[in-house]
């Protein structure tokens, strides 16, 4: 059998290419664009969609970083025996942290303000949405857009793996030994990440992730009830508009109250502690 690539290349990577004359920048287009050199190919898009994202996390990033030397400046002039070096070096740790090169920061006797320089802010944006995809494949064996759709299966199943193992469902790190636990936790992580699916599929309208439902879910509470010493039930409160927005697009309706089963449930990082007291 003959073993082909479909790989994305590095922002880094892009900008050599356009340097060298292989690729121009108005390729990058939402119809899908392809080069050959050589025995390579390169499928190269724009998401449109993506690019909006990113300008606006740029934006986002300048906010934040306006909103700390605003914070600053006002600690100075209502401190005067502050440092205008020590407020100097949080803002420029917050720049850095941001990376934000493109923005300079002007220091006065007591104040301090950041600028832009417009030309280092439209080329870090010049790429924004672009990707290229490399591969060795012969236009015979996969047309562009072949290319281009079985690259962004690839991006499915490196999220599959991704949520699975570390960012929502956390199959790892493992706190059980015996091999029948290990086999068990595995199989509920691939029960979990079927409901994943399904709640991306619910919440795609709401223009939610996964991740952001599940962190406004958590939200909601309930009251325990306790008679003469014992807890017999939990009310469950009212949720908020856009946690009923979420349950509404799942199809799941709450009861107003539970039973308590006397069962103590707890995530897995407290499942040692728990062990230790138990």
């Amino acid at each position: 059998h003959e073993f082909h690539y479909i790989t994305g290349i590095t922002k880094p990577q892009i900008e050599k290419l356009l340097k060298k004359g292989v690729i121009q920048m108005d390729l990058f287009d939402e119809t899908v664009a392809e080069v050959l050199e050589g025995d390579l190919r390169y499928v190269l898009r724009r998401n449109p969609v993506r690019a909006e994202e990113m300008a606006a996390t740029r934006k986002s990033k300048l906010a934040s970083l306006q909103k700390l030397v605003n914070a600053q400046n006002l600690y100075l002039a209502e401190h005067p025996r502050a440092s205008v070096p020590v407020a100097q070096r949080k803002i420029e740790a917050k720049r850095e942290a941001l990376r934000l090169p493109a923005v300079d920061l002007k220091i006065g006797e007591r104040s301090m303000s950041i600028s832009l320089r417009n030309d280092a802010w439209a080329e870090a944006a010049r790429l924004d949405g672009c990707y290229c995809l490399k591969t060795d494949l012969s236009a015979e064996k996969a047309s562009k857009d072949t290319v281009h759709d079985r690259y962004k299966d690839l991006c499915q199943v490196e999220w599959a793996f991704r949520t699975s193992k570390t960012v929502l469902l956390e199959a790892r790190p493992f706190y059980v030994r015996l091999e029948k636990r290990t086999r068990g936790h595995l199989f509920v992580v691939m029960l979990a990440y079927l409901i994943v699916q399904e709640l991306a599929k619910c919440w795609r309208d709401l223009e939610v992730t996964v991740e952001e439902g599940l962190n406004e879910l958590k939200s909601l509470c309930t009251t325990q009830v306790v008679v003469k010493g014992q807890s017999v039930l939990h009310n469950i409160a009212t949720p908020r508009e856009s946690v009923q927005r979420l349950l509404d697009a799942a199809n799941v309706t709450l009861p107003k109250s539970i039973a308590d089963r006397g069962v103590r449930v707890s995530t897995r990082k407290k499942l040692v502690d728990e062990r230790k007291t138990a």
